[in-house]
């Protein structure tokens, strides 16, 4: 397991790496980062070229885009649905949910991540393929997961949705703007189809402390509350958070 995290890092540091190169040695942004201008009374004005722009822009909406193409999505909707229906609103809090789903990310994504770093990243690093060139190289195996994990259903639609229903002869000429849109679809309703089936035991045990207390008469204490002690201990006794890591990543064919 550690192995997978060493990997999947080392991926993700080569990538954060890449990036920024892509944008400053491709061919159309070949300009220069700063212009620098001399005043005719001899100060000196500096100017940001677009290539920054683009640059800072890739930055920010890189986490946004790390997480709709990999099981990031999937893994934290299905903790929340979980943290719901036990009962806790703010335990574990949303930074440890967070940290958890990132790791268990890494961890499934690593077997991607590794093709990533040996036909994209390396290759880039000696300078054996240009930027566009590793960046096509990098999307394959993404494409690969994301197909693997998307309904033809999603696919389907979103192809439909194109326009462009009689233009693609085979899977990989489905350009990426329509596969990551699938994907996320496809990810969330697995995610509620998880949830559903976390929330049937815990919803039991509510009806049940629910109708004890309508039959003692004891209406005016909460059921939520009595109920939220049971709740926990199946949950621990059932070893509930080994089961459910082992489902989602099990989801992914592990």
């Amino acid at each position: 397991m550690s192995k997978r995290f060493t990997q999947g890092f080392s991926w993700l540091a080569g990538a954060v790496l890449m990036m920024p190169a892509l944008v400053l040695a491709a061919d159309p942004f070949s300009m220069p980062a700063i212009n620098l201008s001399t005043n005719p009374d001899g100060t000196q004005t500096y100017s940001v070229t677009l290539q920054v722009l683009a640059l800072m822009t890739l930055l920010t909406v890189l986490p946004a885009l790390l997480m709709m193409v990999t099981a990031f999505t999937r893994i934290i909707i299905v903790f929340s649905i979980l943290r719901q229906a036990i009962g806790l609103q703010q335990t574990p809090s949303n930074q440890i949910l967070i940290g958890l789903a990132l790791f268990l990310t890494v961890f499934v994504m690593a077997p991607v991540f590794n093709e990533i770093n040996e036909k994209a990243i390396q290759p880039y690093i000696k300078e054996e393929l240009k930027p566009l060139q590793a960046f096509e190289q990098a999307t394959i195996p993404l494409r690969k997961f994301m197909l693997a994990q998307t309904r033809e259903t999603d696919l389907h639609l979103f192809v439909e949705l194109s326009g462009n229903d009689n233009k693609y002869e085979s899977l990989s000429d489905v350009p990426l703007t329509i596969v990551i849109p699938a994907f996320v679809t496809s990810e969330l309703k697995t995610a509620f189809q998880i949830g559903f089936l976390l929330f049937i035991p815990f919803l039991i045990i509510d009806l049940v402390v629910a109708s004890v207390l309508m039959a003692m008469g004891m209406m005016m204490l909460s059921p939520m509350i009595v109920a939220m002690p049971f709740k926990i201990m199946l949950f621990v006794f059932v070893d509930g958070w080994a089961m459910v890591i082992g489902t989602l990543a099990a989801s992914y064919g592990l």
